[in-house]
């Protein structure tokens, strides 16, 4: 799990991820965690939550304002 803090300073619900091929793992304030697949998101919601958890900026917004589908 990599781990995950926000370029802006700003306190994240996001604490950690890993991202596979096909899925990105996403682990919100140290307790749980949601695997979002291409199959449950969208291929495109998971390639672009995947970039924004290597930058470090604006994945828990992107949850929060999507709200996509995971297992």
């Amino acid at each position: 799990m990599k781990p995950y803090k926000s370029k802006s300073g700003r306190p994240s619900g996001v604490s950690g991820y890993v991202a596979g091929s096909n899925f990105i793992v996403v682990r919100f304030n140290h307790t749980f965690m949601n695997k979002f697949t291409y199959d449950t998101a969208g291929r495109l919601t998971v390639e672009k939550m995947k970039s924004l958890a290597e930058a470090q900026k604006g994945l828990t917004s992107f949850i929060a304002k999507l709200n996509p589908g995971f297992e």
